[in-house]
């Protein structure tokens, strides 16, 4: 039982539930009413953790998401919506602050008001200066990613290099001796975009492993872009028979740049990467993929944030996931190669 549940009962908005639970702002004596009658009958208990927070504070969090410039991808969306949500969980608000660029005056604004009671902190770059500045200003803050000295904050994290490795892996199983991998954009990967450089880290090693070739390619985070960047692909290195990705975003360009070099998925072309599970399964065919678990990654990160607003001197904590590849439909053997020499396996 949540927050969500209580307000759709008691006909009311999320935030108003909040405010009558915490007290921050007056709510009329009818609606306060109405919202504790439903907590009584469903047996609402605020999280414990929540519970534990000294009172004075602002009882909002900080989320500090990519330049409102740039259309969020469909995994960082699902980040979002999970921290949104388990804050609720925890009677908190959240506000949303864009960083990067000219935006850097949010996240400044963010930490000198006294805004917010933690710091959930997303895109993370192999150095960035955020950090430093959210351990300057002694506030609690949480990782959806990390930086290159893993051990000097918290965080929750996928393992690209695992991923794309075993991505690598699986396709090299299928007879793939020219793979490509389609990374994020030229500039992220220029600001040390941690995802980006742990996934070529993956993929080179893969290579060496299986003593096959590869091609590099950056590309930015939309259809158009991969679009463009699957059609230079196909002229530059026409062996080349598989592509593993890091870029959902991109992945409807690709689909389209295949179908118009006529090329057929799996039967001329094999797709793989790491991805939202949405994106893989609405993919045509559906996407052999890692899936990122967007919903559970910000989750934990709230809990992780919660321990360090209760208890800053908590020691740091680390989750580092490597999801299993899911086979579904856009893997195939390698079309030279006749099915009995290329035996489709789950990476291990």
């Amino acid at each position: 039982m949540n927050i969500g549940e209580i307000a759709r009962r008691a006909g009311v908005s999320r935030s108003t539930v909040s405010y009558t639970l915490s007290g921050k702002r007056p709510v009329s004596d009818a609606t306060r009413k109405r919202i504790q009658e439903v907590i009584d009958e469903l047996g609402y208990r605020p999280n414990a953790a929540a519970r534990a927070l000294k009172e004075g504070r602002t009882r909002t969090i900080g989320l500090v998401i990519p330049p409102a410039s740039r259309r969020l991808t469909h995994m960082q969306l699902g980040f979002v919506a999970s921290v949104v949500e388990a804050a609720a969980r925890a009677d908190l608000d959240v506000l949303l602050s864009p960083s990067g660029g000219d935006h850097d005056r949010s996240f400044e604004r963010l930490l000198s008001g006294g805004r917010v009671d933690g710091v959930i902190l997303m895109e993370i770059r192999l150095e960035d200066s955020r950090v430093r500045r959210l351990q300057n200003a002694k506030l609690p803050f949480v990782g959806i990613g990390h930086t290159a000295r893993a051990h000097e904050m918290c965080w929750i994290d996928v393992d690209y290099t695992t991923v794309i490795n075993r991505c690598v892996h699986h396709l090299a199983d299928l007879g793939h001796t020219r793979i490509a991998l389609v990374n994020r954009s030229v500039e992220l990967m220029a600001a040390g975009y941690g995802p980006g450089h742990r996934a070529r880290d993956g993929f080179v090693a893969a290579l060496a492993q299986r003593g096959i070739e590869g091609v590099d390619l950056e590309c930015g985070d939309d259809a158009a872009a991969g679009l463009e960047c699957v059609t230079r692909l196909l002229q530059d290195h026409p062996d080349v028979t598989a592509v593993a990705t890091i870029n959902e975003a991109a992945l409807p360009g690709i689909q389209r740049g295949l179908e118009e070099a006529g090329l057929a998925v799996p039967r001329d072309f094999s797709i793989t990467g790491v991805v939202g599970r949405t994106w893989a399964e609405e993919f045509r065919p559906p996407l052999t993929a890692a899936d990122v678990p967007a919903d559970d990654i910000g989750t934990q990160a709230m809990d992780l944030l919660l321990e360090r607003m209760v208890d800053p001197e908590t020691p740091l904590r680390n989750i580092l996931l490597a999801p299993p590849v899911s086979l579904r439909g856009s893997t195939g053997p390698v079309r030279s190669a006749r099915p009995d020499e290329a035996v489709r396996r789950m990476p291990s």
